[in-house]
């Protein structure tokens, strides 16, 4: 039914086929390593702040806003947040459903 040659060169192709299928899973697999490293570090926080008691998370907010001001004394950004973020969210909210 097929000639000898023509089976050989398709032997071939199908070789070739193989070894560029096997060059790209290792591809795919070294970008996937890439990919997941920051995911598996958030997976290994969340597991850590799960077994984090609940008091301990309940003095997580004050220990931050400290922390925020002795090493960023002149950074007034989260005080405006909290004044004007509010107003800013009831605004937005006003606009995107609009009273009939």
């Amino acid at each position: 039914m097929y000639s000898h040659d023509e089976l050989s060169r398709l032997e071939t192709h199908k070789a070739a086929v193989i070894v560029r299928i096997a060059q790209r899973r290792r591809q795919c697999a070294a970008a996937m390593e890439g990919v997941m490293r920051p995911l598996d570090w958030l997976d290994r926080a969340v597991v850590f702040w799960r077994r984090v008691s609940p008091m301990a998370k309940l003095a997580v907010v004050p220990l931050g806003l400290v922390a925020k001001r002795v090493l960023f004394p002149r950074a007034k950004l989260l005080g405006a947040l909290f004044r004007w973020g509010p107003t800013a969210l009831g605004v937005a909210r006003s606009l995107s459903h609009p009273r009939r």
